[in-house]
């Protein structure tokens, strides 16, 4: 399952909305809420801020963002099985990794990773890819309902 591209563009239109939330949510200023920055190193996040993040980004920008949504897409049809093993990401997880969060430096993706760490590579612009395909969802009519906690290391 591929997922239809995300421009630039499009990355550039949601972002300071997506800073001014972040920082908004994390009591930090708009300005070190770059589009690279690491959101649990960089900002100090923890991961209940995720949960915080997501719920002021859905009413940001009145869209619906699924729980675990991120490694769900990154997983795609892989099974779960083939994507950890014993909470740790495998090879063709970390590919399939490497693939979906291109904003994340490939470098950054190794192993050995545990599944639980996976928020530890999220970074803003992960979030605006977020927004941006919640938009595109909301207006194909999509509705988005809830997913497992685990796949945002929340499990």
């Amino acid at each position: 399952m591929r997922l239809p591209e995300i421009s630039k563009e499009e990355i550039l239109e949601v972002y300071p909305k997506v800073a001014e939330t972040m920082a908004d949510a994390l009591g930090c200023d708009v300005e070190q809420v770059t589009l690279t920055v690491p959101i649990i190193e960089g900002l100090d996040a923890e991961s209940i801020d995720f949960l915080d993040i997501v719920f002021r980004l859905e009413r940001a920008f009145k869209v619906k963002i699924p729980r675990g949504k991120i490694v769900e897409e990154a997983r795609g049809d892989l099974p779960e099985a083939e994507f950890e093993k014993n909470g740790m990401v495998t090879e063709v997880g970390l590919q399939r990794l490497r693939d979906y969060l291109t904003e994340v430096p490939a470098e950054r993706i190794r192993p050995p990773l545990k599944a639980a760490d996976i928020p530890r590579l999220f970074t803003p612009e992960t979030f605006c890819k977020v927004v941006v395909r919640a938009q595109r969802a909301a207006q194909a009519g999509g509705g988005a309902a809830p997913v497992d906690q685990r796949a945002m290391g929340r499990g």
